[in-house]
């Protein structure tokens, strides 16, 4: 039986919209509380898991370093930092750690979130 599993991560980043007309609100520096979703599945181990909570927290934490408190238009591969940038870019990042890997959601507010799926 496959199961889905999810760990859920915040950051606090900085971003402008460089592609935007200009006037429109995002075009201005501003910052977001993210959470990211981190989505897994799989057949369980011999544990009874998909995964340890543990296992993605580690392959988290080097991305968390990269983002937390940035301005993510200074890091490669984010130049126009749209949430629908941001997701594929965390699942590119996450899923040679994580092979289990089915998704990334990202929220850049509690009503707007993107989803990328592998």
């Amino acid at each position: 039986m496959r199961v889905t599993i999810s760990k859920e991560f915040d950051f606090d980043a900085a971003h402008w919209l460089p592609k935007v007309p200009d006037g429109h609100k995002c075009k201005r520096l501003h910052g977001h509380t993210y959470r990211v979703q981190v989505i897994c599945e799989g057949e369980l181990d011999e544990r009874g898991m998909v995964l340890d909570y543990a296992e993605i927290a580690e392959a988290w934490g080097p991305l968390n370093d990269a983002l937390d408190h940035r301005l993510l238009n200074d890091i490669a591969g984010l130049s126009n930092p749209t949430t629908e940038v941001l997701a594929p870019w965390i699942l590119r990042e996450l899923k040679p750690l994580l092979p289990q890997l089915t998704a990334v959601r990202v929220y850049e507010s509690a009503t707007t979130w993107c989803e990328a799926r592998a």
